[in-house]
């Protein structure tokens, strides 16, 4: 896979403004204000700051929490993660392994079969229904 590199002055003029300071400067929207993701046909989940494919709809749940949530991602390759600190607790981060976007972060209280939580900012991704 072929990393993503570009300045923060390239990022800002591709994304919005709530898009960069999710992606970008790793914040998160808030909880119930994000896009729903309505899903009929199936299809992708990408990275909204490079088209990295993430996750395959047919892994979405609807955990409760106000974000988008998966349990599991499209590929070991898709997202990489990182010890979070922030904000007084611990969490895994998880980032687009291609451009490094922050997407959200990965909770040990999903269903089966993983147990995961892919807990996402609907601001860091796009949908792409299957042709």
């Amino acid at each position: 896979m072929n990393k993503i590199n570009k300045t923060e002055k390239e990022w800002k003029s591709l994304l919005t403004e709530d898009e960069y300071y999710v992606t970008r400067q790793k914040g998160t929207e808030p909880p119930f204000s994000g896009k729903n993701f309505e899903i009929i046909n199936g299809g992708t989940f990408k990275c909204k700051c490079c088209d990295n494919e993430l996750f395959n709809s047919s892994t979405k749940y609807d955990s409760g929490c106000g974000w988008p949530s998966f349990f599991e991602q499209l590929s070991p390759e898709a997202i990489k993660t990182e010890v979070d600190k922030s904000h007084g607790m611990v969490r895994i981060e998880i980032m687009c392994s291609k451009c490094d976007a922050h997407l959200g972060h990965v909770f040990d209280d999903g269903p089966k079969p993983t147990g995961k939580r892919y807990c996402v900012n609907s601001l860091s991704i796009n949908y792409k229904e299957f042709e």
